[in-house]
């Protein structure tokens, strides 16, 4: 039997994957609470581009918005649910999911953060899975219109992640992992928590510089003061994951440790940077095959005028560190200046951020 899909939070992540899953003929349905949004998809479909032809394509969805789920009352219940709201909104999210999953159906958290324990509070953790799309820089330009804006991952990068929390393969992980494969490059990892922080550090060295800032990944990559703040940024982040025992995956392609002594360089001032020289030659030889103007989610948060996930990002890696005896400075700086912003106390720009 075809699983049915049930998609709460159809923005940019939500609507990609799920643009993919109904072009493959998948019962898939999204859900949205955007009406504008909801009814272009209803009515014409759901465009997708990306940076090669194959990438760019026009596809049929059923749509809903969130007040009408309750008609799925009388259908088929959902087998699988993805949730895919900001972290923020998760419990409530996993609660709506809860009504219209059938009894052996199970929850994917596809988002940013580590909400898996929120999901938990709600459904049980027999019900969870994670899953990380990494790499995956996806915009919600307008209704019924999502923009992938970077390269596919492919053979070079692995850009899905998924796996049970008690980390170990199972016959679940598995559908996941093939109905993502049609979409990029993905591994069922035992090591849900570890590429979880590893996401997270990503996250934190450059979500929130964009929002602050008002730069794109291109741009504060480029710049001297905001590529080593991000650099302070991860270092800070890899330590708080580490100590607390997990076992960390590459962040941008580079060992986690490289991180942490790229920091201290930076942080002691020493004369002698060589760890720090080579991490910031290396940035900015990526930096030139970015796009201009692709922001990580955050950034397009704050020039929606969207709520950010700072506190579930920076908040997370300052509140861990604390737990762990540690200090997270830039992370508690970034998350100070973000909020400035937010709250409409002064504009993004680089002189929020150069002092942190």
């Amino acid at each position: 039997m075809n699983q049915r899909i049930l998609i709460i939070g159809a923005g940019a992540v939500g609507a990609y994957v799920g643009g993919y899953f109904s072009r493959a003929g998948m019962d898939v349905i999204l859900a949205d609470p955007w009406p504008a949004h909801v009814e272009h998809m209803q009515t014409n479909g759901l465009r997708l581009e990306g940076m090669t032809e194959e990438e760019c394509f026009h596809t049929p969805v059923r749509a809903m918005h969130f007040t009408d789920l309750q008609s799925l009352a009388k259908e088929r219940l959902a087998d699988i649910a993805f949730v895919c709201v900001k972290s923020y909104d998760t419990p409530w999210a996993a609660a709506l999911a809860k009504t219209y999953l059938a009894p052996d159906g199970f929850i994917v958290s596809l988002q940013n953060g580590i909400n898996e324990d929120a999901i938990a509070d709600i459904v049980g953790w027999n019900k969870v899975i994670g899953c990380i799309a990494s790499k995956i820089v996806v915009e919600l330009v307008e209704p019924g219109f999502v923009r992938r804006s970077v390269s596919k991952g492919g053979e070079a990068y692995t850009t899905f992640r998924v796996g049970e929390p008690h980390g170990r393969p199972s016959a679940r992980v598995q559908l996941i992992h093939d109905m993502l494969a049609d979409i990029d490059s993905v591994k069922i990892t035992t090591n849900l928590w570890g590429e979880r922080w590893s996401k997270l550090v990503q996250n934190a060295m450059g979500n929130g510089l964009s929002a602050a800032s008002g730069m794109s990944n291109k741009q504060f990559t480029q710049n001297d003061i905001t590529r080593r703040l991000s650099i302070r940024l991860a270092g800070e982040a890899v330590r708080a994951g580490l100590s607390q025992g997990l076992s960390l995956e590459k962040i941008a392609g580079v060992d986690p440790n490289v991180w942490v002594q790229a920091a201290e360089e930076l942080n002691t001032g020493a004369n002698d940077t060589p760890v720090l020289d080579e991490l910031e030659a290396r940035m900015l030889t990526q930096a030139e095959r970015m796009s201009d103007t692709a922001r990580p989610s955050m950034g397009q948060d704050m020039i929606k005028g969207r709520r950010t996930e700072i506190e579930f990002l920076n908040g997370l890696v300052v509140q861990r560190a604390h737990e762990m005896g540690l200090e997270a400075p830039a992370n508690a700086g970034l998350i100070a200046a973000v909020q400035m912003v937010e709250r409409g106390d002064a504009p993004p720009d680089l002189a929020r951020v150069q002092d942190i």
